[in-house]
């Protein structure tokens, strides 16, 4: 039997014993943790996120206005820091490269900001790149982008439709979705892509169809896939050429070629192109009723200028469809190039981009059907 002396100094020896074992461990377990910790960020995705403005950096005079507010007046990092959910998914940095509302977006805002994506597109510590920006030309960025930037790797645009200060705002979400694809390897060789309300658009493709609802980016050809709680699922890929099959390089233009459009509607002048011809343009896209469709007190100020070597691209105001070559005018004859399925505004892109080489009608019309 274990006298209480006998009992005390067995306890006291034991407990001496568990000390020995456990207290090394701990002193270990500072030195450890950092090194742990770094190991587990270095494993994570490196995503740097562009912010140009916008909607979604945007602030309204009370939580109400949804359709009523101020663009561009939330920095990068108060719009990261508002959403610590970031960290899950990626290492996110931020970089301001512009503070505006995107109507107000010019030709030298776009080589800069496409200059800056290529940079970082090479560096082997970036995996993906978020661009947040307004949603007014939002689509016709990534389209730039989509044309000019030579990488694989993810390059996802984002903006909102609701300032985060209103009630149902949809740009912290968007946003999140935003990296949570740019940080996915699935993402890769898919060009520039639009994630929106939870889809994951092309952003050639994309286009902004409602200006007061939140689901209002949309595509005639469909979504690319969708986000769901962090989870990318993805049901097709596009087919036209883009990103490192590009023939163009954001690296080797300066300045992109001035061209302009006009609209077609019923009672139209001729006055408008040949005002517009003036001002030295290369190309002139005439936004046009149905198939691309040109009045016929309009088709001798075109042939005009094409006969001055202004570049006439016919493309059509309609949202849907795509413009047939020689339906509603003799393309061929005219030495006209028709716009394939692009919006006017994505057809000015193009042929701004194209534009900066010396092309031939032929030449053009062949970058319109496989961009």
């Amino acid at each position: 039997m274990f006298s209480p002396l006998n009992l005390k100094r067995l306890l006291a020896g034991a407990a001496f014993a568990i000390w020995a074992i456990v207290a090394p461990a701990q002193q270990l377990a500072p030195a450890a943790q950092p090194a742990a910790q770094a190991a587990v960020v270095a494993a994570k995705p490196q995503v740097v996120v562009l912010a140009t403005g916008g909607t979604i950096a945007g602030a309204g005079a009370t939580a109400a206005n949804s359709a009523s507010y101020a663009a561009a007046k939330v920095p990068v990092d108060k719009l990261l820091a508002g959403l610590p959910e970031l960290a899950n998914v990626a290492n996110v940095r931020g970089e301001q490269v512009f503070q505006i509302a995107s109507e107000s977006f010019t030709n030298a805002q776009l080589l800069t900001l496409g200059k800056r994506v290529s940079a970082l597109a090479k560096q082997p510590d970036v995996d993906g790149i978020v661009i947040t920006h307004g949603t007014d030309t939002l689509e016709e960025t990534a389209y730039f982008l989509n044309l000019v930037v030579r990488t694989n790797k993810p390059i996802v645009v984002v903006g909102s439709m609701r300032p985060g200060t209103a009630l149902s705002a949809d740009g912290a979400l968007n946003l999140l979705s935003a990296v949570t694809v740019a940080a996915n390897k699935q993402s890769a060789g898919k060009g520039v892509l639009v994630t929106m309300s939870d889809e994951i658009q092309s952003g050639r493709d994309v286009t902004k169809g409602v200006n007061i609802k939140t689901q209002a980016f949309r595509s005639q050809w469909g979504p690319l896939g969708m986000v769901v709680e962090g989870n990318s699922y993805w049901f097709r890929a596009p087919v036209k050429r883009h990103t490192a099959q590009s023939e163009f390089n954001i690296d080797e233009i300066d300045a992109l070629a001035p061209v302009e459009i006009v609209y077609g509607y019923g009672n139209v002048p001729r006055a408008t192109v040949d005002a517009v011809g003036r001002t030295g343009v290369k190309a002139l896209i005439h936004a046009g009723t149905g198939n691309g469709s040109v009045a016929d007190r309009v088709v001798p100020a075109l042939q005009d200028l094409r006969g001055q070597g202004v570049q006439i691209i016919r493309s059509s105001r309609v949202a849907d469809g795509f413009v047939l070559r020689n339906a509603e005018q003799p393309d061929d004859k005219y030495d006209w190039v028709v716009a394939h399925d692009l919006n006017p505004q994505k057809a000015r892109i193009l042929a701004a981009v194209a534009l900066t080489r010396a092309q031939t009608s032929k030449e053009l019309q062949r970058i319109f059907w496989e961009y």
